[in-house]
């Protein structure tokens, strides 16, 4: 088994993370001042102290309440740019679900404030080697398939066609024109809307389901025995297509593994699926191209916002993110004939020679029948 660790560590990104943040933030800090004031309201009587524990692509920060006998989790999510309300919703769901997701213990919804149970501050991209790689694994399978079965998502939004081609065209508006600074002519476009078209009649005709839509290793936590891994970072599920959050895993922005890995693990949870009555192809041949057109719209939309964090808010780190990204995204659609326009312009805009992707010849040079 191989395995191609990112660049920049975790703990970096966060630290990133928080220079960042803290720019945006008046000074002084009058949400952490209200933060500590709602805390202590909220649980009277109990001293307690404040540090960072980690922060986000988004606007929201977290920060490790340490009273006298356990620590908590307060969220600070600011208003108009955060809403907590969805975040609440699906942790009852999950937890509901048997997923050890964060416990809600207070919430001001008004304010953008919460107070969570605390699930550590280990992550799996933080844990994740050869060694340890099959056991977590096979862990944050199990959690996907209990999600997927028992996490009732009928009351979320639907992952429809509107939201996959606003996600695809991140890429265009955000990779493209703004890092890549290029401008496409009319037959570039006619090659994207073709690409696109191929890419949503596959995705969404797949059966429909709870999807996390950011499940990978730096929002899952190593936990012990089986309350392992606790799952972060879900208030943006929706109900879509089954293979969405395999892909988050498998097919992760922040760590790569060589595709013999990443086939016997698609194959595990495929087995696992079957068994528990979800909605997989029966043949596994159809489920792992399926898998493999998800994770092409995935990764167009990775790239794209990565893009977005970098020019429009100032975060440099996931730039280092990016050719392995690419890499994935060339090889899946190095293999479909129907992917070829976007493989065409993947050539256009030079993501074909990043570092980590592999040219023609070598993609072809091992092959998998089922």
């Amino acid at each position: 088994m191989q395995i191609a660790l990112a660049s920049v560590d975790d703990a970096a990104k966060v630290a990133d993370f928080a220079v960042v943040k803290m720019t945006t933030v008046t000074t002084p800090d009058v949400r952490l001042a209200a933060l500590r004031e709602w805390i202590a309201a909220a649980r009277p009587g109990e001293p307690f102290t404040l540090a960072p524990a980690s922060a986000d692509a988004s606007f929201r920060r977290y920060f490790r309440v340490s009273f006298a006998e356990r620590t908590l989790i307060a969220m600070d999510a600011p208003p108009p740019h955060e809403n907590c309300r969805p975040f609440v919703d699906v942790a009852r769901l999950l937890r509901g679900a048997g997923v050890n997701a964060p416990e809600v213990f207070a919430e001001d919804l008004e304010r953008g404030f919460l107070l969570l149970s605390d699930l550590g501050a280990r992550t799996y991209l933080s844990a994740l080697d050869a060694a340890s790689a099959p056991a977590l694994y096979r862990d944050a399978l199990a959690t996907l398939v209990r999600m997927q079965t028992d996490a009732t998502p009928g009351r979320l939004p639907a992952y429809d066609r509107a939201i996959q081609q606003r996600e695809l065209d991140l890429f265009r508006d955000w990779y493209v024109a703004r890092h890549a600074g290029l401008e496409w002519t009319d037959a570039h476009r006619v090659q994207w809307n073709e690409g696109c078209a191929a890419l949503l009649a596959n995705t969404l005709q797949q059966p429909r389901v709870f999807v996390h839509r950011d499940y990978h290793s730096r929002n899952l936590m190593v936990c012990d025995g089986a309350a392992n891994p606790g799952v972060l970072d879900f208030q943006d599920a929706l109900q879509g297509p089954i293979t969405y959050d395999l892909v988050s895993l498998l097919k992760d922005a922040y760590i790569r593994w060589d595709e013999a890995f990443v086939l016997d693990q698609v194959a595990r949870y495929w087995d696992a699926a079957r068994r528990a009555k979800l909605p997989v192809d029966a043949d596994f041949a159809a489920f792992y191209r399926d898998f493999e057109w998800m994770g092409v719209q995935r990764q167009l939309k990775v790239l794209g916002i990565f893009a977005r964090l970098y020019h429009r808010d100032g975060k440099a780190a996931y730039l280092d993110d990016m050719p392995r990204v690419a890499a994935g995204l060339v090889a899946a659609c190095q293999r479909y004939a129907a992917l070829r326009p976007i493989l065409a312009l993947l050539e256009g805009v030079g993501l074909t020679n990043a570092s980590g992707a592999p040219d023609a010849a070598s993609a072809a040079a091992v092959g998998y029948t089922f």
